[in-house]
């Protein structure tokens, strides 16, 4: 079986749902979904008051078969509800964090 298809259908579910559970009034949240590169982003963009906000709060790649979190400005983290969906620790990358401190995570380095 591929686990990127799988992988890639975990994460749109993942993004959707927080599109359909955090939605603010007059901020939109989008989905974006680079399906040749493996590339998801939730953006979440509109006025906030006086404030124009556009911002990706989560940015997930798929590179070698595991799931890189390049951003992720969530309370819980995007991380929890993949671990929920059944992905395994080891293939789970926080690549946000420098690489030397990849190791010291639970996660996988690389």
């Amino acid at each position: 079986m591929d686990t990127r298809l799988d992988y890639c259908e975990t994460i749109k579910k993942i993004l959707r749902d927080y599109v359909a559970y955090y939605w603010q009034g007059g901020v939109n949240l989008h989905t974006l979904f680079d399906e040749s590169q493996k590339s998801y982003l939730l953006l979440k963009m509109g006025w906030q008051g006086n404030k124009y906000l556009h911002h990706a709060p989560i940015h997930i790649e798929i590179i070698n078969n595991k799931i890189w979190i390049q951003n992720d400005d969530t309370e819980e983290g995007i991380a929890t509800d993949l671990l929920e969906a059944g992905v395994p620790k080891e293939h789970i990358v926080l690549g946000f964090h420098y690489p030397s401190i990849r190791p010291y995570t639970e996660f996988a380095a690389a």
